[in-house]
Formats: C-alpha cells, structure tokens, sequence
C-alpha cells in the first residue's frame, strides 16, 4: 500500500499519534477492543482481508464492514494521512506507505495500556490483545484460512516470481504463506568478498544508530528503554557491560514483507533466550512515543551471537508484536553451528514484527546513507542481504 511523494503537495498532514486522534464517538477503549475482536473474526468469515484487520486507512470510507465498527473513523481518514514515509533505498525515493487499520486502533489501546476496562470483564488492554494474537493465529493456521492468500497478495502488490512455491495453490494455510520462502539467489549479499561487512538481516524498514543514547534521542523515544531490559539481563551482569553503549540496527517488519529473517553476519550461533511480554504494535508512531515502552514490553527470543572476524558477541533480538503468533528460530536455534551473511535463522509467524540487533560499542561503521536517513528521521526501505556497514578495524580506523 504504497503512494507516493505527492502527499509533500496536498494540505492533508500525516497524523500524529495522539489519543484524542480518534472519533470522539469511539474514545472508549472498550468500543475499540470490540471493534478489534469483530475485524479478527471477519479474517475468518471474508475471504478479502480488506474486509478485516487490513483494510487500509486511506480506503475506509469505501468498507463500511469496518468503518461502521468504528463511527466516524472514516472521517479520521479524510483529515490525515495515516501511515509513516519512508526511503527507497534503491531509487532514493520517499513514499508514503498507509496504515491498515489494526496497527492504528492497536496505537489508540497503548494510551490504556496497565488499566483496567470494565466494559470487557476487568480484562486488561494486555490481556486482550494476547488473546487476540493468539486467536488471529489460529485462524491463519485453519486449512480454510488459504483463501485469504489472494487478496492479501492483491491488497500488498506482492510479487510471487520470487517465491521458491509460486503456485499460491500450494499453500496449506494462510501462516504457511505468511512464512513463504524466496527462491535460492534472490537476496544475494551485497560485498559478499568483503570479510568485515554487515548486511541487512531481513525485508525492513531500517533505522540505525551509532549510540543508544542517539537511537533513544531519535527513534526509541520509550522513556524506560534500556539495554538490560531489551535483553532481560541484570545490570550487573557482563552482558549489559558489553553492550552499554552500542550501536542500534532497527528491522521493522510489516505485513507484507517476507517475514523470514536472516544472518547480518559472520559468525557462530549462541544461546536463545526467551522473554514472555505483551502484543503490542510496534509501529513507528508507537515506537517513537516517550510514554511507550513497546521494545521492551512486547513478547521478544534473544540470540547472543560471535561475529568471526573480531570475536566480538552481538545481540539479536526478535520482538513480536501486535497479532504475530510465534518466533521460530532455523538455524539461529542451532547453538555452535557456523553461519554467513545471509544464512537463515528463523521467521515470524503472522503480523508485523520488528528485529533489534545491537553491536557493542566500536565494531560497526553503518554506511552514510542509513545514518543520514536514520537521523532526519526517517527509515530507509531495504531487502535481506543489502550493505548495513562493516567492521571497524582494532585501532579504530
């Protein structure tokens, strides 16, 4: 759901996140976690998943399946564009990508997050987000769920010539889809010969930072963050030394992108270690919050691994986030073996997902145009494989 560079020409701003920003008809949570749990349901009953959790914000007006769920959102719509720009890295281009509706009501629930709804049994925002993620999985892992596949493929402009299966026909269910692998060669490594070269590790909109504390100043604005927490380490520990300070990559992962994530390195894989959390959407409105927490709240699998060349750990972490149903490790579950810059290591199951990856403090120079971008901020469109930098030499050259 891509538009481009004329939103810089119109009238219509991009909208902001804000709690107010959401007919004053459906202010109530409780009416929105309706909302929600009815869209979950109608993955379910439509085969068009424009009729459910992806109907896209700029089209509402044209589903009342959805918009009369939410009075007068159609109306939120029409004064704002609601999504975020990003850049093309290929071309350079800044395109606007639009918001399909779950991420945007999922944005209005964070405001309650830790409070009770008396509306839906004293259930928590939490807990009923959890238990919508885990019912949309259910329904995505149901045999029927494949006939949602073709217009998710229309709805996303998704190109099936680079799938190892391009017969859709094939897929048992919709996850299995969702979880497609791409055909041998299509995401080569960029300076594959250069040994202290980093490179994408998955289809992301990408955003990085020299220092944490420039990642929290620009982009993770979540006013807790911190490294201890993102990793679920003592602050005491070696772990958290080792990383106090170091560079951030930022793999936001959304709907429509393979959802397989790959090797940023050279290296030998370590321990996993799992963190239970919440569902949270980890859009960039919510990601770029002070009040939000997302990164560290939500439902992550951290994998400590050795880059090659300098013998130096680097963390890799795999964040869930609103309706992603699992985190499954390939090869990243493989402690001792040894991987290269594009290997495999695991896939989210359905939803948008984010990966976090930090380098301790000095191994990683990110190359120019990710940290220009990065800076404004803005993130930057890349594929698995794409150059993400390369290893700073010892004496710091």
């Amino acid at each position: 759901m891509h538009s481009s560079d004329k939103f810089n020409t119109d009238t219509k701003p991009v909208e902001t996140i804000d709690s107010n920003h959401i007919p004053s008809a459906a202010q109530n949570p409780g009416l929105v976690i309706a909302a929600l749990e009815k869209l979950v349901e109608h993955t379910a009953d439509y085969a068009d998943v424009r009729n459910a959790i992806h109907a896209p914000m700029h089209l509402i007006k044209n589903i009342p399946l959805v918009h009369k769920l939410v009075p007068e959102i159609e109306q939120l719509a029409e004064q704002y564009h609601v999504g975020n720009f990003v850049i093309v890295r290929s071309t350079g281009e800044r395109i606007f990508e639009s918001m399909p509706v779950y991420p945007r009501l999922g944005m209005h629930l964070l405001f309650y997050g830790g409070t009770q709804i008396k509306l839906l049994h004293n259930h928590t925002v939490e807990t009923i987000l959890k238990d919508l993620s885990l019912r949309q999985g259910k329904i995505y892992d149901s045999s029927e769920s494949v006939k949602s596949i073709p217009s998710f493929i229309q709805t996303y402009d998704i190109g099936v010539d680079e799938l190892e299966q391009p017969d859709i026909t094939k897929f048992t269910c919709f996850n299995d889809f969702f979880s497609r692998k791409l055909k041998p060669g299509v995401r080569p490594v960029q300076n594959v010969e250069d040994s202290s070269g980093f490179c994408s590790a998955a289809d992301c909109r990408l955003t990085v930072y020299p220092t944490l504390d420039l990642a929290k100043q620009l982009w993770i604005k979540g006013s807790n963050f911190t490294i201890c927490d993102l990793l679920g380490v003592e602050a005491s520990s070696d772990k958290a030394h080792l990383f106090e300070g170091a560079s951030v990559a930022v793999f936001r992962l959304a709907p429509q992108d393979y959802h397989r994530f790959h090797c940023p390195l050279d290296g030998v894989v370590g321990e996993v270690t799992d963190i239970p959390g919440e569902y949270y959407t980890v859009n960039p409105q919510a990601v770029n919050e002070p009040g939000f927490d997302v990164f560290t709240a939500n439902k992550r699998s951290v994998l400590f691994m050795t880059h090659t060349q300098s013998n130096t750990p680097v963390a890799f972490v795999a964040i869930g986030a609103m309706l992603v149903g699992s985190i499954k490790w390939t090869a990243g579950g493989q402690k001792g073996a040894t991987v290269k810059r594009g290997d495999e290591l695991g896939y989210f199951a359905y939803g948008g997902s984010t990966i976090v990856v930090l380098f301790p403090k000095g191994l990683i120079r990110f190359d120019d145009d990710l940290v220009k971008n990065s800076a404004v901020p803005v993130e930057t469109l890349v594929k698995v494989g794409d150059s993400l930098g390369t290893a700073v030499h010892p004496n710091g050259s």
